[in-house]
């Protein structure tokens, strides 16, 4: 058994071709997309973050929005981009946000990748410590958040405050019960996977990662969940850890399905560079009629060591067609591999 959801990145555009034409459109249309996977049976709703681009920015009103109008589907990101953010200020919406939700809130976090301009996190008051890069500035920034998620107090309370204070040192508040068990770290490498486990954060793994050792995406991927689950072990954590992957998969069972994914294009792994030293390679996409999906999709390491999949949405084919999608994996597919 497997928890599905999706993920989308809320990408927009003007351009006539496009079913999501504005930020309003994909702001909107994401919540729907929210209710209908629910309405499916799907179990997550999950959106990615990133800056100065066209696309999904500010997750925190995005995932209440979805927690209002929701009641039993998991919300979360993957990932936002801890270079850009103020750990504090963080604390309070995300508990806010999960609140709002039940408890449903599942955040997923990381040190980021590329971005759409140099050095954006400083347009946003953040620079490295001295002797940092801005991947250790973004794990202390986590480290930081986690920290403060514990809601212990360690503020010292006005003498004379404009309303009466409990006792002792304050926290921040709004605090969420049990959300720092619900905190996923979004990790590149078998390191930083590892980093992760001993610090009691859930992995997720997506289509990309630092090329380690020259093995297929699935095979690398499968061996990072792996030291992952032994650094988890090591640490004593008193809980299991959750890990998720995500995958383009498109189950083909109608003419719009091999129109938009039929020609096989990104059937396999990819290699790139996504900076100047770094080597990545990118996970193929599966499209392919239900039966055959189906066996192609056994062959995947990764996806049988997760818990979890998140399946790449293409948001802006619009709403319903996104709905289609999902609903295609959960009735033609989860069930022949035992996911559902």
């Amino acid at each position: 058994m497997k928890k599905i959801g999706f993920l989308s990145f809320g990408h927009w555009t003007p351009s006539p071709q496009s079913g999501t034409r504005s930020a309003a459109d994909a702001l909107l249309q994401s919540i729907e997309l929210a209710v209908a996977a629910e309405e499916l049976g799907a179990d997550g709703a999950y959106f990615r973050v990133h800056h100065f681009a066209r696309q999904l920015a500010s997750p925190f009103p995005l995932l209440a929005a979805i927690g209002a109008r929701t009641s039993r589907i998991e919300i979360g990101t993957a990932v936002i981009d801890m270079r850009y953010e103020n750990p504090f200020y963080m604390i309070e919406d995300s508990s806010a946000a999960d609140l709002i939700a039940g408890g449903r809130l599942q955040l997923g976090i990381s040190r980021g990748s590329p971005e759409q301009v140099i050095d954006g996190w400083r347009h946003f008051g953040y620079a490295p410590a001295e002797a940092e890069t801005d991947a250790d500035m973004a794990r202390r920034h986590a480290e930081v958040f986690l920290d403060l998620l514990r809601g212990e107090g360690f503020a010292r309370p006005n003498p004379r405050p404009m309303f009466p204070n409990p006792p002792g040192l304050l926290r921040l508040e709004p605090h969420s019960e049990g959300l720092r068990d619900r905190i996923w770290w979004g990790a590149a490498t078998n390191a930083t996977a590892e980093w992760a486990a001993r610090l009691g954060m859930n992995l997720q793994s997506s289509t990309l990662k630092f090329d380690e050792g020259g093995k297929p995406f699935h095979i690398q991927q499968a061996d990072q969940i792996r030291a992952y689950r032994a650094a988890w072990e090591a640490a004593g954590h008193g809980r299991e850890p959750r890990v998720s992957v995500s995958r383009s998969i498109f189950a083909l069972v109608d003419d719009r399905d091999r129109a938009y994914f039929g020609r096989g294009s990104e059937s396999t792994d990819q290699i790139g560079l996504i900076d100047e030293n770094t080597r990545a390679i990118f996970g193929r996409s599966y499209a392919a009629e239900p039966d055959r999906l189906v066996e192609e999709l056994k062959g995947d390491e990764a996806i049988a060591e997760a818990d979890t999949l998140l399946l790449t949405v293409p948001n802006q084919l619009g709403v319903a067609y996104n709905a289609h999608v999902i609903e295609a994996i959960l009735a033609h597919v989860a069930p022949a591999l035992g996911w559902r």
